[in-house]
């Protein structure tokens, strides 16, 4: 498998899933997509988001996109 281009998007779902009391499977059966996705999403290996899955997660999490995704630019040496 090739190596995956770099990218500088950094996602908060354990932060926010601690803040909550909340589990990644608990998440999962209030958002409808499975453990396995979700997991892809938390570790950063997602390569793409459904806007209606960024969505339910919002709503679930009662937060805002940019609380969820941030982007964090590294400097090009």
């Amino acid at each position: 498998m090739p190596d995956e281009e770099p990218h500088a998007i950094r996602i908060h779902l354990d932060r926010l899933l601690v803040e909550r009391g909340m589990t990644l499977t608990e998440l999962s059966a209030q958002v409808g997509i499975t453990v396995v996705n979700l997991s892809v999403l938390k570790n950063g290996r997602a390569k793409a988001i459904r806007f209606s899955t960024l969505s339910r997660i919002c709503e679930v999490l009662r937060c805002q996109p940019g609380d969820l995704i941030t982007h964090a630019p590294t400097e090009q040496t």
